[in-house]
């Protein structure tokens, strides 16, 4: 027994020595009083211990379902609203951590062919639907394509099971996120929302922001060898809040306008009066606390956090060094700089609760915000319901470093593009009238749709020079669907899953050492609104009315010559005014024959 134990105890302290659980915050103050917050959560498995279904850190409820469908990574994306990068500057975790507005989900699934592979998807979506209470079952064969350029894992595969992998993408462009989606979020988490930064959330204040969304990435990570793995997963919730939105009292939820002369006015404009006002940008900035922004303080840290020492400092914040930043908490905590002292991290002490509070400031520095490295726009043109066209426009800021992209549409069946019709062009930003003589275009991957069975896909694979912009349109068809395929409001339109852009890297990937490189650089385009021509659905209760009157005149007519019975005109009885004071008369001396008996009876007693 003994020496099984000495066995034993290696293993065990590997296994405990691959499972960790850390979380960080950070707090980044955007323009025009916005402010950005960004939640992690991460959680390292061995493989061996989610083999054997030795649950510590990784959610069991999740777990069991990727082992039903042996799903090997996973990449599910709750969003809403549109990220303003010309206000805003580059997206949180360089987009990677991003979906499209609505539900996004690709996943890699191992399988020995084609068929299973998509079996295996159906029962991750319509297990995945039931978690998350969500309307991921609805994503079918015509909502899923098989992307070939686009996403590549984020984890490290052993070299065997690479060949059987098959990666599935599919989206839900239509569906309302909302809090029944981010309970299910919470219990995922160690300490589900009681502890830690966690216990920040709110569905009011989550999904009253500006833009929101909801990450949950699962993927391995192997050695060389393919003999130790840690399966890790990741949670992150990005949300930008409007600051003087969040400080308005519960109790007064109304919008109101600020009382003109609270109001900064430009006392430089001719109409400036006591009545008419134009508003200059404030230069002090507001003050806000956790407790104001998301309505409660952090309620400690969460005690089964373990990791690194980088986690010991579990909220940054980013804000200028002059700014003033006040901590409360009643125990101890420990503060720490980084970006050259722009970006202030603390740590939480435990059981107690955690505020930070920044007063009112007139600022004269700014913490620059990182630039985007590509701005995109889509929209549709055209008019009329028989035919359009898409439009879609990426910009290159850079003056000297050209991009390299992938660009990724997944349209519906319904919505049917001519491929011949396709152009892309490139016109330097400078000079509109310029335009480069070499073709941004350098390959082209297109799965034309099948009505009511598959979508279309595109991907296309572009090099946008500096200081350039690359248009991309085609033509396309609508198509007429059945009156049973609308959905209850035919008039709002249909919606088009927004475009992915993947800017490809410079050098290849070496490592996972990087974990900016192993994501990739991503951003999404809005998605469409697409009108279909509309059948009148009053057409069938005008069909049924006229019908109902058709089938009442002919059925009566008919009714009428079966039952009515003809006899001859002598032997009718009379009629016309006579034989109508014949019928009186005789009913009169019927009365007065009837009153007459009653009153010799009435003698006849006394």
């Amino acid at each position: 027994m003994l020496i099984a134990l000495v066995f034993l105890l290696p293993l065990a302290i590997t296994l405990c020595l691959a499972s960790d659980y850390q979380e960080r915050l950070h707090l980044r103050p955007l323009p025009n009083s916005a402010l950005l917050a960004s939640f992690n959560f991460r959680s390292n498995t061995s493989a061996l211990s989610f083999d054997q279904q030795n649950f510590r850190y990784f959610p069991r409820s999740l777990g069991q379902i990727l082992q039903h469908t042996s799903t090997k990574e996973l990449h599910l994306r709750f969003s809403l609203g549109r990220w303003d990068s010309e206000s805003w500057g580059a997206r949180p975790w360089d987009g990677a951590r991003e979906g499209g507005t609505g539900v996004e989900l690709w996943a890699w699934v191992e399988a020995d062919t084609a068929d299973e592979a998509e079996t295996r998807w159906l029962g991750l979506t319509n297990a995945l639907s039931g978690l998350f209470c969500a309307s991921l079952n609805f994503i079918d064969s015509t909502k899923t394509i098989r992307p070939i350029m686009t996403f590549e894992p984020e984890g490290i595969f052993p070299n065997s099971s690479l060949s059987n992998l098959h990666l599935l993408h599919g989206t839900l462009p239509h569906e309302v996120v909302c809090t029944e989606n981010l309970t299910p979020f919470l219990k995922l988490l160690p300490c589900k929302g009681k502890a830690g930064i966690s216990s920040l959330f709110d569905g009011h204040k989550l999904f009253d922001a500006t833009w929101q969304t909801m990450a949950i990435d699962v993927r391995p990570i192997c050695d060389e060898g393919g003999k130790n793995c840690v399966l890790q997963v990741e949670q992150t919730v990005d949300m930008v809040l409007d600051i003087a939105r969040s400080l308005r009292s519960r109790r007064d939820p109304i919008p109101r306008p600020v009382p003109i002369e609270e109001v900064e006015c430009d006392t430089s404009k001719l109409y400036s009066g006591e009545d008419s006002c134009f508003p200059i940008k404030s230069s002090s900035e507001p003050s806000w606390s956790l407790k104001d922004i998301f309505g409660k303080p952090i309620n400690g840290s969460c005690p089964l956090e373990t990791g690194p020492s980088s986690s010991i400092y579990p909220v940054c914040l980013t804000v200028p060094l002059e700014r003033t930043v006040m901590v409360q908490t009643e125990k101890p905590f420990h503060e720490s700089k980084e970006d050259n002292g722009l970006t202030r991290c603390y740590s939480m002490p435990e059981a107690a609760e955690f505020d930070l509070l920044l007063p009112a400031e007139n600022l004269v520095t700014e913490v620059p915000l990182p630039s985007p490295q590509l701005h995109a726009s889509r929209h549709i043109t055209g008019y009329g319901s028989e035919r359009g066209g898409m439009w879609s426009t990426i910009v290159n800021p850079s003056a000297n470093l050209s991009v390299s992209i992938v660009y990724l549409e997944s349209l519906p069946w319904f919505m049917r593009p001519y491929l011949h019709t396709l152009r892309v062009t490139a016109e330097s930003n400078d000079q509109q009238d310029v335009r480069h003589d070499s073709d941004p275009l350098e390959s082209t991957y297109y799965r034309p749709a099948v009505d009511r069975a598959r979508g279309t896909h595109l991907e296309l694979v572009l090099t946008i020079p500096p200081a350039s912009t690359v248009t991309i349109s085609y033509d396309f068809e609508k198509a007429v669907l059945r009156y049973t395929e609308y959905p209850p409001d035919a008039n709002r339109g249909f919606d088009v899953a927004p475009a992915v852009i993947r800017v490809l890297p410079q050098s290849p990937r070496r490592s996972t050492s990087d974990e900016a490189q192993s994501r990739g650089i991503y951003l999404r385009t809005t998605s469409l609104l697409l009108q279909l021509p509309t059948p009148d659905f009053s057409m069938p209760y005008n069909v049924i009315i006229l019908t109902s009157t058709v089938m009442a005149l002919g059925f009566g007519g008919i009714f009428n010559l079966v039952v009515r019975r003809f006899v001859g005109a002598d032997e009718a009885p009379p009629a016309g005014l006579a034989a109508i004071v014949a019928l009186l008369q005789q009913r009169i001396k019927g009365r007065l024959a009837f009153l007459v008996s009653q009153l010799k009876g009435g003698t006849k007693q006394e």
